[in-house]
């Protein structure tokens, strides 16, 4: 059977944004509660300190009741709001000079499998699931700027590849192409430090290689 609850929420959060849009500062807060959650974990994985993480959410909060009442509605009020909180972590992290923003947990994604182990770890399983973790860390702040932004809207927020369109404000071919080419840069790093298996030599040359 269908639920009608994230119909209702639907509705619910809609009118809030009418309401916020003329001016209503109660229905805002709402949204506030209703979006902060998501907004900081955002922007959490993109700035290195949770200072800045709190200051860039704090920002695009301010952005949105300013841009509200330009607010067209051509995209989702959520999808907008990540736009103004990624262009936030984005502008605090090139004003303080820190490029290489720190991001959050390990992917997990057809195309990037990570050998993470399942909950109830032993000791030793969770010593390689932190080592796992700290690595995928390290890999992704080696990802330029454009890479890191796309996967962590992808992987972590759950974007779709159309709202990561929007909030990019780029084509939807170049967010596939900066999220492929991010997995495939993360994957290099990983299996160069081990913790990813290289894939398997071709029959060709799979005697020579064995040793």
């Amino acid at each position: 059977m269908k639920n009608d609850a994230p119909d209702m929420q639907r509705q619910q959060l809609d009118q809030w944004v009418r309401q916020a849009r003329e001016g209503d500062q109660e229905a805002f807060r709402h949204l506030v509660e209703a979006y902060e959650k998501k907004v900081l974990a955002l922007t959490l994985r993109m700035c290195k300190h949770k200072e800045d993480a709190a200051e860039a959410a704090q920002e695009a909060f301010l952005a949105a009741w300013q841009g509200l009442p330009f607010f067209r509605g051509e995209a989702a009020f959520s999808t907008w709001l990540y736009r103004l909180a990624s262009n936030a972590c984005v502008d605090l992290l090139r004003k303080e000079g820190r490029h290489r923003a720190h991001a959050g947990p390990s992917l997990d994604d057809e195309e990037l499998p990570l050998p993470l182990p399942d909950d109830g770890p032993t000791p030793q399983e969770a010593a390689e699931r932190r080592e796992m973790r700290e690595q995928v860390e390290r890999g992704l702040r080696q990802l330029p700027e454009e890479y890191r932004q796309a996967l962590i809207l992808r992987e972590i927020q759950q974007l779709s590849y159309e709202e990561i369109s929007k909030v990019l404000e780029v084509d939807l071919g170049t967010v596939k192409s900066r999220i492929n080419r991010g997995r495939r840069r993360l994957r290099e790093f990983l299996t160069e430090n081990g913790n990813l298996f290289s894939p398997p030599a071709s029959k060709k040359h799979g005697e020579e290689g064995c040793s």
